[in-house]
């Protein structure tokens, strides 16, 4: 039988079934899927350099002829290192290769090959890691380098790519025919096999437009079917509630912006159409005063609210901070986590479905059959990136058409947000509330770690805390270099910190060893915390004064800030140590941004210059699908594009049922499961 796109990857030819799971590690499930894994980039070997002109921390090729093999130098059990000199009559390259002996074996001295990898060293002495190895003589041409994963090879994939075509021949166009046309956009199959396997990089780019705009379409045309569904949705509006003795029992001032922020809500809540709202606001801006002001103008129209936070100690902790603020307004408001008894947790479904509890605070333990408000008004979801979108609806689906407040302190920004979200509210908080302790950052080299680990042991002997951030849980093969948390919480305890408390918290980890680590660090029982990015949403620890970020180069700017912000949450002075041995000029600019500005959306910004909105639009992040191929930093105006066709197809044709439309409807189909958002 003639395999068809939808046919199971595992049974094209060359692949089988250990192959197919590793695709599936890569998001390919289908032959259709693999033609749609495109190249991440190309290799370019028609113009390599030479050894003296290649330019230093840029990938690019190098053709020069290998002088030298040095004998294997084995670092540690399952970690070998193997040293090769290769030459031309510029200068010298010292070619430095992990793990692969059959490689290495094969090179033959005195023999040209072309080198492709980021030259690296000084002027008189170049250098360079782990390069892609190709023979000179071969005919120069562009190669695509695809994502892959460890056992599936950029060159394995291009061959079952290569194999995908002779067995399918070709897709059904997704963009239809006269959009097509209007865009000047080249037709499907030659624009698939050009951007796999271009004659030279214009085709490539030609190719790359074509599917950009393809992605584009199918995206605006989802988000446009989930906003025209939520506006069909209708509510019984809330009456206006007098905020004034909310306001009045605080013991602060709430800041403009939050202000602001909770009208704009209260305009949604009292009108026909459930609220949809995403409160976007820096680490420290006061989202949850928001949450509670909502949440009381809930109970006072005899609504009830749920609460949802990602760990069980956030749960907590919001449940104590809302408590303080309702109970002396006689609301109830309760707990449930997955640690809840299953005596408490019978009473706490029995009064929820009686309506004596106004406010109920939880984690995902929210979404069991068990629960049933008697009458919930209002949803809020906390660090929505956390949660997958499904998980969401599913909470607001506890009673029919809730409003919903989803807030965030990933900052996106503007330009993007507004496009993206659409018809969606947006609110931002963009004021932080007074007497937030300022974070002062510092850049240091590796060269500075004792002075900075002597500073943080001072610091310790206050009576304050500190966080210790590595990019790794373990040490790998390709990570040479990289501090894993593991290792290093276990150095630190018997030398550098001997005497203090260490703790270590890492993603590997079950959930109730984390909480419970988390728990030991507020309370003070673990003063210095060595952490993967876990700790990036957590829960407020005053006494922690010191963030330590190893290998900061490794971390977008956006995720630095949100670390940056686990501290500063107390009284006194609080510190971002960032430590990074890079050489790379753009490396060491891009952190020093983090000095240079302190607030968020500035920082989302400069990011998304630099990095592209990778962190801003996965999946994870807010229910978004990954984009394959566009970067919403530079293709912007394509957005637009996209939006304004968008639109005037589904004006023409809603349910995109015409037969030139039935391409695209599948793709937004599918689109629209991924993400949990089918409108009704």
């Amino acid at each position: 039988m003639k395999p068809t796109p939808f046919t199971d990857i595992q049974y094209l030819k060359g692949v089988g079934e250990k192959r197919a799971a590793l695709y599936r590690k890569l998001g390919v499930e289908t032959i259709g899927d693999l033609l749609y894994h495109f190249p991440r980039g190309y290799v370019d070997l028609r113009a390599p350099y030479t050894i003296r002109e290649a330019p230093i921390f840029e990938v690019c090729p190098i053709k020069a002829t290998l002088t030298r093999k040095s004998p294997e130098q084995r670092i540690r059990k399952g970690l070998s290192i193997f040293k090769l000199l290769a030459e031309d009559e510029t200068g010298e390259i010292e070619i430095t290769l992990f793990n692969c002996r059959y490689t290495v074996d094969a090179l033959k001295a005195d023999t040209a090959y072309i080198f492709y990898g980021k030259p690296g060293g000084s002027f008189l002495r170049r250098e360079m890691s782990a390069p892609d190895i190709y023979p000179a003589a071969s005919d120069a041409r562009i190669l695509p380098v695809y994502p892959q994963t460890a056992g599936l090879s950029s060159r394995m994939i291009g061959r079952g790519v290569a194999q995908a075509f002779e067995s399918l021949g070709g897709l059904p166009d997704v963009i239809p025919p006269g959009v097509r046309e209007s865009e000047n956009l080249p037709e499907m199959d030659a624009a698939l096999r050009e951007i796999h396997f271009p004659q030279d990089l214009t085709q490539a780019k030609a190719a790359r437009e074509r599917f950009v705009f393809e992605e584009l379409l199918s995206l605006c045309c989802a988000l446009e079917i989930t906003h025209t569904g939520h506006k069909k949705a209708k509510v019984r509006p809330m009456a206006k509630t007098d905020l004034a003795p909310f306001y009045a029992s605080l013991p602060f001032e709430p800041t403009r912006a939050q202000v602001r922020c909770i009208d704009e809500a209260i305009a949604d809540m009292t009108g026909e159409t459930p609220m949809n709202r995403l409160i976007q606001g820096d680490v420290g801006s006061g989202k949850t005063l928001i949450a509670v002001a909502l949440a009381y103008m809930a109970a006072k129209n005899g609504r009830q609210a749920a609460v949802m936070a990602p760990t069980s100690i956030l749960a907590e902790q919001h449940c104590e901070t809302i408590s303080k603020m309702l109970e002396p307004f006689g609301l109830r408001v309760d707990l449930l986590t997955g640690g809840t008894t299953s005596v408490k947790r019978k009473k706490i479904y029995a009064d929820l479905a009686d309506g004596k509890i106004d406010v109920m605070v939880g984690t995902h333990a929210l979404l069991s059959d068990g629960v049933a408000f008697a009458r919930l008004g209002l949803v809020v979801t906390d660090e929505q990136h956390r949660f997958g979108v499904a998980q969401r609806v599913k909470l607001s689906e506890k009673r029919e058409h809730t409003h919903t407040l989803v807030m965030s302190a990933t900052p996106i920004p503007r330009t993007l947000a507004l496009i993206i979200y659409g018809d969606l509210s947006l609110s931002r908080l963009d004021e932080k509330p007074p007497g937030r302790t300022p974070v002062e950052t510092l850049l240091i080299d590796g060269g500075k770690r004792a002075r900075a680990i002597g500073f943080l042991r001072k610091a310790l002997e206050k009576g304050e805390q500190a966080y210790i951030v590595c990019p790794l849980v373990e040490q790998g093969e390709a990570d040479l270099g990289l501090r894993p948390a593991t290792e290093y919480a276990k150095a630190l305890a018997e030398k550098e910190l001997k005497g203090y408390r260490v703790g270590l918290l890492h993603g590997r980890m079950k959930a109730k060893e984390k909480e419970e680590t988390m728990r030991k660090f507020k309370s003070g029982e673990i003063q210095a915390l060595v952490s993967t990015t876990v700790v990036e949403v957590g829960v407020d620890v005053p006494a922690a004064t010191i963030i330590m970020i190893e290998n900061a180069e490794r971390f977008g700017l956006s995720q630095l800030h949100q670390l940056r912000g686990r501290v500063g949450r107390g009284k006194d002075k609080s510190w971002c140590i960032l430590v990074s041995d890079s050489k790379d000029p753009n490396t060491r600019s891009r952190l020093g941004a983090m000095k240079d500005h302190a607030d968020g959306f500035e920082i989302a910004d400069v990011d998304l210059q630099i990095r592209g909105p990778g962190d801003f639009f996965g999946y994870r992040q807010h229910g978004l699908p990954t984009l394959r191929v566009a970067d919403l930093a530079d293709d912007i105006s394509v957005m637009q594009r996209a939006q304004a066709r968008a639109r005037a197809l589904l004006a023409a044709d809603p349910d995109l049922s015409r037969e030139e439309h039935r391409p695209l409807a599948g793709r937004v189909g599918d689109l629209l499961q991924k993400v949990g958002e089918r409108p009704n």
